[in-house]
């Protein structure tokens, strides 16, 4: 039985990635420093498995030892949480990734998932579906990070080193560790919770979507795969189907979500962050990689759990679904430093 270690085994997708690779048969060791404990489950998470709670920042070798493969998801995980402090993003998502490939080498893992993402594309032209060659061009912080971690993590691959960096699309849907700070998640709250979608911009940028679940599956696609195809490559995860315009994001949200109103205003003029990107590499190299989920089924699904675990305005504009509002209470109750290690 393989061991598998997931780092952010408590986020959005880790609580996902876990149950699958249980249901395959692997070892599980989450690493995760539990930010987002049990009070921002929106459901109960599974349970049974290893879990060491610790800051990836902390990480050693004997935490990684004996494991045939690392998914490091671990990151502050948006846009907002790099305005809270730039330096704190670089320090998590990219100098602590690079230490954890190292000491992962240095002990025998032989694979190296990188949790990436499609936003290092940045500012691109939408006409345009960007494919694993693009330039980056980076907007925020956070895609910063994922730049630069590709960047130096890269040359720590060898035969018996296998790395790969996973360039997710923009996640939607429910999970244990609900996140409210994603567009299609977020749309259905405000529909679920107002009964209108109030779109500032002209809706036209564009952005590609996938389910959590698919990006889990992606990873053990990647984790079955023989070291050689997927070795020091990297993945667009997604579909070219599902690139979407703000817009479109919104009406299909209204079309599922009863008496729903969808009113664009585009008084903000339109987001500079528009980019579509394309799929083919990851159809045509990673062919296990089998997405199950389309847009308009995630907002089905999204729309049915919000009703089944009564998702009210006291939720939707809570701190637990809500990253960082969640962070910026810890530290309010003087449980996080400035530096977000806990005290």
């Amino acid at each position: 039985m393989k061991k598998i270690i997931v780092t952010g085994h408590s986020g959005f997708i880790g609580s996902i990635l876990v149950p699958l690779l249980l249901e395959k048969g692997f070892e599980v060791v989450g690493i995760d420093t539990n930010y987002f404990g049990k009070d921002c489950e929106f459901y109960p998470a599974k349970t049974g498995f290893t879990e060491i709670i610790k800051d990836t920042r902390n990480i050693d070798e004997k935490d990684l030892k004996g494991a045939y493969a690392i998914c490091h998801l671990a990151a502050l995980s948006n846009d907002p949480l790099g305005d809270l402090d730039e330096q704190l993003t670089f320090d998590i998502n990219h100098l602590a990734s690079i230490e954890i490939a190292k000491l992962a080498k240095k002990v025998g893992v032989e694979k190296y998932i990188y949790s990436s993402s499609c936003s290092l594309y940045g500012i691109a032209d939408g006409d345009k579906a960007l494919a694993e060659d693009a330039d980056f061009n980076p907007v925020t912080a956070y895609a910063k990070s994922k730049v630069y971690s590709e960047r130096d993590i890269l040359p720590l691959a060898t035969d018996d080193f296998s790395v790969t960096f996973m360039r997710n699309s923009t996640a939607y849907g429910i999970s244990p560790k609900l996140r409210l700070d994603l567009v299609v998640n977020n749309l259905v709250g405000w529909a679920v919770t107002t009964g209108q979608i109030k779109i500032m911009s002209d809706g036209s940028p564009w952005r590609p979507l996938i389910h959590a679940e698919d990006i889990a599956r992606a990873f053990i696609a990647v984790i079955a795969a023989p070291k050689e195809s997927v070795n020091k490559k990297s993945f667009n995860v997604g579909q070219t189907q599902e690139n979407f315009q703000v817009r479109d994001i919104a009406n299909l949200v209204g079309e599922v979500v009863p008496n729903c109103k969808v009113v664009i205003t585009g008084e903000h003029g339109s987001d500079s962050r528009s980019y579509r990107v394309n799929f083919d590499k990851i159809a045509n190299e990673l062919p296990n990689f089998e997405p199950k989920w389309t847009l308009k089924k995630g907002i089905e699904e999204i729309y049915e759990a919000y009703l089944k675990y009564g998702m009210d305005d006291e939720k939707f504009n809570g701190r637990y679904f809500t990253r960082l509002k969640q962070l910026q209470h810890h530290m309010k109750m003087n449980k996080l430093d400035n530096e977000l290690f806990w005290i």
